[in-house]
């Protein structure tokens, strides 16, 4: 049986190692090499075109995980991507698999759901875990509430609050008084639960509604 040939892809050279001598142990996996950003895994998949699985970080100097996803969706490669990253964030997840991720696992993963996943993926099945899948469910169900939360005239001034603009530079800007400004914003900060503009910030990037 033909090992799995993979490689592995992070700005981090001591995680690479790690990965290189914890994937030792398989007799089942090879990693045909290992690279430090998404431009020099483009062109190393020029010089190995039969690689299997990239273990693939989402954030990198030069092209980051979210760029590489997209542009191998374009090439129409059979490279089959695992992202390996320390993001938490259900957006961050739910995108991945958008771009056509077949699996994601946190950096602090042990190396039996590392092989597991690696092994599940080479078959051409997509593996997420129970908690992974949670966090990306949670995050589109926030994102369906919030799409149908906020008017269309709060959206347009959440987007200036979030700009940086005052009050009085909102109300230019959209014709309006600035009373008429200040109940836009009074009614967004109600429909979000929070109480000032940070908190309102915070919550509005987490929902994607900025």
């Amino acid at each position: 049986m033909n090992p799995i040939k993979l490689i592995i892809a992070d700005d981090h050279e001591l995680f690479r190692n790690g990965l290189i001598e914890l994937l030792k142990k398989y007799e089942d996996v090879t990693v045909v090499k290992s690279v430090s950003d998404g431009q020099e895994f483009m062109n190393a998949i020029q010089e190995h075109p039969n690689i299997d699985i990239v273990l693939l970080d989402i954030t990198m100097p030069h092209m980051d995980g979210f760029e590489v996803l997209n542009e191998m969706k374009d090439s129409g490669t059979k490279i089959k991507p695992i992202i390996i990253s320390m993001h938490t964030e259900g957006n961050y997840i739910a995108k991945c698999a958008k771009s056509g991720a077949y699996g994601y696992l946190l950096k602090n993963t042990d190396q039996e759901e590392l092989i597991k996943v690696i092994r599940i993926v080479y078959q051409g099945k997509k593996y997420f875990s129970p908690s992974i899948t949670e966090k990306m469910i949670n995050f589109m169900s926030d994102q369906n509430v919030s799409e149908n939360l906020l008017s269309k005239k709060e959206k347009e001034v959440l987007g200036h609050i979030a700009e940086g603009l005052t009050t009085k530079e909102i109300a230019a800007q959209l014709f309006v008084s600035s009373r008429t400004i200040e109940t836009h914003r009074a009614n967004v900060l109600k429909k979000l639960e929070v109480k000032n503009t940070a908190e309102l910030i915070k919550k509005a990037t987490q929902l994607n509604l900025i």
